[in-house]
């Protein structure tokens, strides 16, 4: 039996601008290379129900992904929920610029935007897919709107007529959106000479439903003397992507490019609250638009606690801490790993006098919409149950996250809702923000002004390890 050439052929398209990625035919012939290749490596056979799946199904039908029928290729695909800790771990991915140029979560995108394209998108698809739409709709009654989801009967129509699933627990709209509440209380002033230039990028989800890490992140920025603007934008598009709406991802891209581009310009960084998003801004967009704007943006977009490690690193940023909890539950986002820029958040905290930080890396498996739809709810709680066991070992007196929707998963699961690093790190200015009051260290001698003095409130002694 001839094997299947690893090797890729003119099939390989993970761009939608080329006429490739939209050749259903093309298509299979990618898709039974990439399972070919993992079915042979199987490194991430405990990483997602996608894995699992495809070597059962192989291994089952001869060793060979040819013999596999067309269903049973549409249920690997259909169980990936993008987490991309495949494509973190896998070591033939264009990042490594092997020859295989192996990207599972990008074939699982495309595959679903070759489906749309064909055949329509479902009702949820195009309702999950704009979280702008539904944010407005919600927030014009949250109260009303939040009864409705509660509602068990309201459920049980929902779950009929767009597949949501009844149990599953569903954000609450805001009494006041981020962006009514920046126009409430303005922006601070911008210091003579700030630390940063930052253009919070403060996310769907922040503005319709938890406005807290933005208001907490205008409020440390104030704290580290950075200029601060909060721009017009919508949401990031992975959403769209992840429905296959390829075109309305596109737009949603374009419309945040055209906003955000001339802040980036005048030096602004853009901090992007939600690591999908963020992600999605640096990864996506330069393929999705394939513009010089979209690679400058993604070349400017930065997660807030890398922004405020960059800050830290060159000395200027404020460790003058007044309250700590004792002990923090750290769940590390698969959204940050993908970005491989360290867990910065988690860092800071531990700048923090006094504070231990348990490490909990595990997926929740959330990932967008996959949780919640009808047919994989409850798959999703036991793929996430190691990560809620983690928190819960931690015995913490805070559980925290990076990422709002794991947030959402961690509280159905263990009955805490994390905090945003971001909101720990504003409650540790304050005196009041917990229970435990940090003194301030003692100013130095007059003498002794000119030499080399205390370290800071809360610095350690020695430079921490990245």
């Amino acid at each position: 039996m001839d094997r299947i050439e690893a090797r890729p052929t003119d099939a390989l398209s993970y761009n939608p601008n080329e006429p490739a990625y939209w050749d259903a035919a093309k298509l299979e012939i990618e898709v039974e290379r990439v399972f070919d290749i993992c079915h042979g490596c199987r490194l991430c056979f405990n990483l997602c129900p996608s894995f699992p799946e495809l070597f059962k199904a192989v291994d089952a039908r001869g060793d060979d992904v040819r013999n596999l029928t067309a269903g049973e290729k549409q249920r690997v695909l259909d169980l990936c929920y993008e987490c991309k800790l495949c494509e973190v771990k896998c070591p033939y991915t264009p990042r490594d610029k092997h020859e295989f140029q192996l990207d599972f979560p990008a074939l699982v995108l495309r595959s679903r935007a070759v489906a749309a394209r064909a055949g329509g998108l479902k009702l949820r698809e195009k309702m999950l897919g704009d979280p702008d739409r539904t944010g407005r709709l919600g927030s014009k009654v949250p109260a009303l709107a939040n009864w409705s989801c509660r509602n068990a009967l309201q459920r049980r129509v929902m779950e009929r007529l767009l597949g949501i699933h009844r149990d599953k627990q569903l954000p609450e709209f805001a009494g006041e959106t981020f962006e009514k509440w920046i126009a409430r209380v303005g922006l601070p002033p911008e210091p003579a000479a700030p630390a940063a230039r930052v253009a919070i990028f403060h996310t769907c989800f922040v503005n319709y439903y938890n406005p807290a890490p933005g208001q907490a992140l205008v409020k440390v920025l104030e704290q580290n003397q950075c200029a601060i603007a909060s721009p017009a934008q919508n949401c990031c598009g992975m959403p769209a992507l992840d429905g296959g709406d390829v075109a309305f991802a596109q737009k949603q891209a374009r419309a945040n490019v055209a906003t955000l581009i001339p802040l980036v310009r005048e030096g602004y960084k853009v901090a992007a609250i939600n690591p999908t998003c963020s992600l999605t801004m640096r990864r996506e967009y330069p393929t999705l638009l394939g513009t010089p704007e979209a690679r400058e943006l993604a070349a400017a977009v930065v997660d807030p606690g890398e922004l405020l490690d960059t800050i830290r690193r060159a000395g200027r940023f404020n460790l003058d801490f007044r309250s700590a909890p004792d002990t923090v539950a750290y769940h590390v986002p698969c959204h940050l790993k993908a970005q491989a820029i360290g867990l910065r958040s988690r860092d800071l905290m531990r700048r923090i006098p006094g504070v231990t930080v348990t490490t909990v890396d595990a997926c929740t498996a959330h990932d967008g919409t996959w949780a919640m739809k009808k047919e994989y709810f409850e798959l999703s709680m036991k793929w996430g149950e190691k990560a809620f066991d983690g928190m819960r070992a931690a015995g913490a007196d805070l559980m925290t996250t990076d990422c709002p929707l794991a947030a959402i998963q961690i509280h159905q699961a263990t009955g805490t809702m994390p905090l945003n690093p971001i909101e720990v790190i504003a409650r540790a200015y304050q005196p009041d923000g917990f229970a435990r009051r940090i003194e301030p260290a003692p100013a130095a001698p007059a003498e002794a002004a000119a030499g080399p003095g205390p370290a800071p409130s809360g610095a350690p002694a020695e430079e921490e390890k990245s």
